[in-house]
Order: C-alpha cells, then sequence, then structure tokens
C-alpha cells in the first residue's frame, strides 16, 4: 500500500513517513518546502535505507497535486501540509484559509478524481479553543481562539460533510496536542527556517547559544506556577499514532485525540529540558499572547481502546532527543 504524505518532508510528516515505512508501508513524499529542506527526504533514506520518493508541489496549484495522483498509484493520503503558527495566524488570517482549507479543497478534489478515499488528516487540540474542563476529549465543544484553529475547524467540517454525502469516504481526525522531541538516530528532528513558534526548539537555538532567552508569555495564568499548561508528546509517539490510525480507518469519521493525557507548565519544561541537557535557559517573562489559553491537555482513552495506542515516551526522553539531534545538525 502506497501513502501520501503532504507535508511530509515537515517535521511530523518525516517521522510519521519513518513509522510508515518501517510499518510495512510505501511512501511518497509531498511538499513546498516553506518551512523544510530537502535535506529531510536523504536523512530519511538513511534512516529507512532505501529511497523514498519525493515530489516538490504546493496545494494551493491544483495541477502539482494532480501531477502527483498521476504519477503514483496512491491508495491512502496522510494529509500534514498547512501553516501552523497561532501568532501568524492572527496577523494573517486570510492567508490561513487560502493556504489551508483551500489546499485541503484542491487535495480532495484530486483524490475524488483518482478514487483515493481513504485520509487521515492533521488536525490540532486548537479546535477545543478555552477548553471548560480538562483533560479534554473528543466530544468536548468546539470553538478555536485564533485564525488557524478555525482553519482545522473549517477543514474537519469539510471532511464530515463529504463523508456524510458520500459514505465510502475513510477518515480520520487526529487532534495533535503539542509535538515536542526527535527520532533517537538524530536523523530526524525539528529546525525550522526563521525564528521558532514553538517551544522546543526556541529552546534548542537558546542552548546553542544562537537566541539569548526564552520568553515566557505571561505567568499569571490560574495555573500552578503561572505559566501555560499543555501536553507535550513525544513525535515518534504521535508518528506511530498515524500508523494505528491508518490501519484503522473505516467508513465514515472518527476522531482521535493524540498526547499523553498529561499537562507540563512552561517553567516545568524547561526545567526538564536543563535537566536532560545540562545546559542552563535564561528566562524573561513577557505579555500574554493573543489566542493563547492557560491549560490544555488530552483524554487518550478513545485512542487506547479503539486504536490499541498510546504515548509511552518521557518528557525527558523529548529533550534529550530534541537536543541531540539539533546539536549534531548545528555541529556539521
Amino acid at each position: 500500500m502506497t501513502i501520501l504524505l503532504t507535508g511530509g518532508t515537515g517535521y511530523i510528516g518525516s517521522h510519521t513517513a519513518a513509522a510508515l515505512i518501517k510499518g510495512g508501508f510505501d511512501v511518497v513524499l509531498f511538499d513546498n518546502l516553506s518551512n523544510s529542506s530537502p535535506d529531510v527526504v536523504h536523512r530519511l533514506e538513511t534512516l529507512v535505507g532505501k529511497e523514498v520518493p519525493f515530489i516538490l508541489g504546493d496545494l494551493r496549484n491544483p495541477g502539482e497535486i494532480e501531477q502527483a495522483f498521476m504519477e503514483c498509484d496512491i491508495d491512502a493520503v496522510i494529509h500534514f501540509a498547512g501553516l501552523k503558527a497561532v501568532g501568524e495566524s492572527v496577523k494573517r488570517p486570510k492567508l490561513y484559509f487560502e493556504n489551508n482549507v483551500g489546499g485541503t479543497t484542491n487535495l480532495l478534489d484530486a483524490m475524488r478524481r483518482h478514487n483515493v478515499k481513504r485520509m487521515v488528516f492533521s488536525s490540532s487540540a486548537t479546535v477545543y479553543g478555552d477548553p471548560e474542563t480538562v483533560p479534554i476529549d473528543e466530544n468536548a465543544p468546539l470553538g478555536a481562539t485564533n485564525p488557524y484553529g478555525k482553519t482545522k475547524l473549517a477543514i474537519e467540517k469539510m471532511l464530515r460533510d463529504l463523508a456524510e454525502k458520500e459514505p465510502d469516504w475513510q477518515i480520520s481526525l487526529l487532534r495533535y496536542f503539542n509535538p515536542a522531541g526527535a527520532d533517537p538516530s538524530g536523523l530526524l528532528g525539528e529546525n525550522p527556517k526563521g525564528i521558532p513558534n514553538n517551544l522546543m526548539p526556541y529552546i534548542q537555538k537558546i542552548a546553542a547559544g544562537e537566541l539569548p532567552h526564552l520568553n515566557i508569555f505571561g505567568n499569571d495564568y490560574p495555573t500552578p506556577d503561572g505559566t501555560g499548561v499543555r501536553d507535550y508528546i513525544h513525535v515518534c509517539d504521535l508518528a506511530e499514532g498515524h500508523l494505528a490510525a491508518l490501519k484503522h480507518l473505516s467508513p465514515g469519521v472518527a476522531t482521535y485525540n493524540l498526547g499523553t493525557g498529561k499537562g507540563v507548565s512552561v517553567l516545568e519544561f524547561v526545567a526538564a529540558f536543563e535537566k536532560a541537557t545540562g545546559i542552563p535557559i535564561a528566562c524573561e517573562i513577557a505579555p500574554r499572547r493573543e489566542g493563547d489559553i492557560p491549560t490544555c491537555y488530552a483524554c487518550t482513552d478513545k485512542a487506547r481502546a479503539q486504536l490499541g495506542w498510546a504515548a509511552t515516551r518521557t518528557l525527558e526522553e523529548m529533550c534529550r532527543d530534541a537536543w541531540n539531534f539539533y546539536y549534531a545538525a548545528t555541529q556539521k
């Protein structure tokens, strides 16, 4: 079975590609390299010991995704491609809807033309907005607080409407919490272009001396230490969640949280990184960011019961693996 991974050279896409190949699937990577590098393909090939097809393309261009389906015999799609920075989405909402929702529409059109009706979609816990209670289960009220989350909600609704109209579609919506870490080999990891938006790559750059300090956006939230609490999941656990979801696709739409079920504050995360690496991280308190919420962590009972999947790697492993990847990458 051959799986097309849109956004396949990205952070989560590349780790999922490795998990799929190790699980016996063939993969085709499709990416515009807006936040990744072609070097990822070579790293992935070294890790899995085989050639991995890569197509340079952008979902906003219908002809490019159409060409991918014409060139490759695709059986299913895992859809990662999309812009994902909360802060940027607040400043540029039109771009986010054009890229994320428009790109998905083009992808679905191509899938329908080629009778490929099996999809795993990369959604996000941002669709829960500011949750009324935690841990958050899949039946919690939906209502994103920023344009990025609203694009995910729009795509989820589009996929549900599609499956209701065309019952032969098999779709899994995976609501991620906060991926971190890297493959233990040091060959794959997170190294975004420009100033990072996520906590781990930002801390890595501080540890490497590339940035002066970590801005902690708010220390007056109603949490144990005043800083935001999130559910951080090792990217390899997350990748294995995609493999489990792909194997359990069935007619209709199924939704799963992928997280650990445990909340970790920003200060706790920093302390874990310092303990795992022995490197102190300078921090400064900054004003809260628009669109941020105090606390967000998952209930993962459904994924455990229906997919047979659960996160197993620790916060210390996330920090160690992430730093090992970044240190090795910056020493070249």
